[in-house]
Parts: C-alpha cells; structure tokens; sequence
C-alpha cells in the first residue's frame, strides 16, 4: 500500500490530473519538486555507524515552499523574529475573505487579483486609522494571504495581524479606545467598493488580458457589490504570540501536511479536515487521488509571488525606527531575543538506528541523479518541459530587440 503523503499522490496521480486538467509550467515544477524532495534524486550523504558499521542515507530537501517536508527551520525563525517586533500592546487578528463569485477570475488571473486584495485591505485599515475620529495615526499591519479551505477548496482570504493603536507624525501613541479595532460591518463595506472599484479600473487598463468581456464583467462587479464580504476581527487579548505561530504554519508551505492525510490506497486518500460548521469538530472525508491533488493545485501560488507582506509602521524599511519610537512612547524596554547567541556544541552525529550505541558519520557524499532536473527519459514532465523551453527560445529568437512578446493569455515570455 503506498505511503499516505503528497508526494505519493503525485507519484500515482500526476499524470491523470494532467491528462483532464491542463497545468501550467510552473504547477509542473512544483509537482516535481515535492516528487524529488528526499530522495536520491536531490543527492544527500551517505552515514556510517562507527561501532556496527551500518550505513544509510540522507537526501536532501527541495525547500520548495508548496512542499509539505520542507522549510520548517525557516518558518521557526519567522515566527521568532514576529515575537521579538511584538509591542506590549492588544493586537487583533482581522480575516477578510473575497467572495466565491471571483474563483473563476483567480483562476486566471491569480496574481492581479491577490495584489488587488493585499492593495484595498491596507488601503482600507490605513484610512481608518487616518480617521481623526478614530486613531488618527498610521497602523502597521502584517497580512498573510491563504487560498483554501480545510477540504482545499479555494477559499481566498487574507489574515491581518494588527497592533491595537496608531502611530502619529508627533511620535506619539494612540491607542485603541476599545476591544473592537473598527466596525466590522464599515470595514465590510469599504472593503467591497474598493476592490471593485479597483478591479474595474485594471481591467480598462489591461491589466486582465484573460477577461475580456465587458459584459460579464459588468455582470460580476454588479452581483459583488450586491452581497456582504465577509470580515472578522477578534482581539488578542491573552497572547499575540498564538496567531504568530498559527500564520507561521503556513509561511512556507501550502494548504495542508502530511499529517492530515491518513490513508491512500493506490485510488483513494482520506483527508482529516475542521468542519467549521459543525462546532469545529474533526472529520474524515475520503477523495479520489486525482481530485485531491487537482485541489492542492489549485493553490500554488504564481512564481516569486510575496504570500505574507508588512504595512505602515511594520513594513520593512522603517519597522526598527518606527518600534523603537512606540516602545518609547510607551515608557518599555525593547524586548530581549528569544534565544541568546552561544557557541553551537561539538556536533557527536545522529545515534544509529540499528545498535543504538553507536553514532552516524558522513562518509560519503552523494551526488543527484539529475543535476538538470528532467533526466527521467519516463517522465512526462521531462518531455512537457523540453518542449517549452525550445518554444520560448525560438519564439525570443525571433523578437525584435527589446521587444517583450506575449501569449494571448497574457503569460510573457520575455
């Protein structure tokens, strides 16, 4: 019975996800990072036991951020470098969610819309903030963008982590006047006209190339400021430091672990998931192979995207000057760091599996078995690959210098 994980299901049902639903390259590169992740495709070391001799290897990661086994150490360290900027003030965790009308829109156009979505949220809280009514100061912010839902359909909605009060040009520090941050109901609404607005204004642009009928536009826009966007906002009153570790779950990684699928059998994956509905209660649904992995898929996110982005006085230009004067405002000492700096201790090895009195040692290095990637002559994402990549330099070959040509759906090649 295969291993119940991601990267066996995309071992067993890559190729009939493909067959039914086309992918773009880069859902291809990802699908065969995860593929190669920890296995001697990548390389590693080869450990020898020094009592019983006993060898085994290690392979390295390919700390791809769509991959369930890697980058753990990495979102670790984000989240204690979010703990040590923490003031000592009551922070609110705020969700704005898009509504399911536009999936058919973020499907082909992933990146335009969540830019838009990052754009009018930050443009909505600072305005409040502004308000002279209100805080009538700069807020800081830090968003995470997540797409799905506990059963990986898409779900797009944006997490905020917000510090309770505003940072005026004087220097000073307003805080918040009470448990609630903003009316959620006002948040809501200037949310809703925002986006849309701003989603009108990209498309006479052309910043959509994939949609272009005016009509269905004006159908979509007029039936999303017909309904309510769904915002929450809850005060962290206790302890900040549970919402850091929560979005630090998916800093570098996406949609759902290893952990949460229980069993596959070659056809079909049960997968644990939250029924929000239902008390929180935890469940077991089970899905094709196919049908799961078409829905983890549909969460990779556009390459170099910037999933988790700091605003006002958190972003990354002016957050040490910014803290500095409200820790100040606040009469507080900068919070100390997690974890002082020592000298790391000599190093004995991992003990051996086999005897148990003995430790591994790296005796050999282990070179990948295919150093440029696509080498399986079997693979049919070596043989999709080729094919791309000698269209691209033909059709580049063929441009006029400086020209950037592109693809009717809008992809550049240049």
């Amino acid at each position: 019975m295969p291993e119940a994980s991601l990267q066996a299901l995309v071992h067993a049902c890559l190729n009939d996800v493909a067959a039914a639903h086309p992918l773009s390259a880069h859902q291809w590169q990802v699908c065969y990072h995860i593929a190669q992740c920890r296995t001697a495709a990548l390389g590693g070391f080869a450990l020898d036991c020094d009592t019983c001799g006993a060898r085994s290897f290690l392979y390295h990661a390919c700390r791809d951020r769509h991959c369930p086994r890697c980058q753990r150490h990495a979102s670790e360290a984000w989240c204690e470098r979010q703990r040590a900027a923490l003031l000592p003030v009551t922070y609110h965790h705020l969700v704005f969610t898009l509504p399911d009308t536009l999936n058919g829109w973020v499907e082909v156009q992933p990146k335009e819309l969540y830019d838009l979505l990052f754009e009018t949220v930050w443009a909505t809280l600072a305005a409040f903030g502004a308000d002279a009514k209100r805080l009538n100061g700069q807020l800081g912010m830090t968003a995470m963008l997540h797409t799905w839902g506990q059963t990986l359909v898409r779900h797009v909605h944006l997490h905020c982590l917000v510090p309770g009060g505003a940072l005026t040009e004087d220097g000073t520090w307003h805080p918040a006047k009470r448990n609630a941050l903003f009316p959620v109901r006002a948040l809501s609404r200037h949310v809703r006209g925002g986006f849309v607005s701003r989603l009108r204004t990209a498309f006479e642009a052309g910043r959509l190339p994939r949609i272009s009928d005016r009509n269905e536009v004006d159908r979509v826009l007029q039936a999303l400021m017909g309904k309510e966007w769904v915002v929450y906002s809850k005060p962290c009153l206790a302890r900040a430091e549970t919402v850091v570790d929560y979005l630090g779950r998916y800093t570098h990684r996406t949609a759902v672990s290893d952990a949460r699928l229980l069993d596959f059998d070659g056809d079909s994956v049960a997968l644990s998931y939250q029924d929000d509905a239902d008390g929180n209660q935890r469940k077991v649904m089970t899905l094709s192979g196919e049908e799961l992995l078409r829905r983890f898929l549909l969460h990779v996110l556009p390459k170099g995207f910037m999933r988790v982005r700091h605003f006002g006085f958190l972003a990354n230009r002016c957050r040490a000057k910014c803290l500095l004067l409200i820790r100040s405002a606040l009469a507080v000492l900068p919070s100390a760091p997690a974890r002082a700096k020592t000298e790391p201790a000599a190093y004995a090895g991992h003990p051996c599996p086999m005897c148990g009195k003995g430790h591994l040692r790296v005796s050999a290095h282990r070179r990948r078995s295919s150093p440029r990637g696509w080498r399986d002559s079997e693979s049919p994402i070596r043989g999709w690959w080729r094919c791309w990549c000698l269209l691209r330099r033909r059709t580049l070959a063929c441009l006029p210098q400086g020209q950037r040509w592109t693809w009717p759906w809008g992809a550049g090649l240049g």
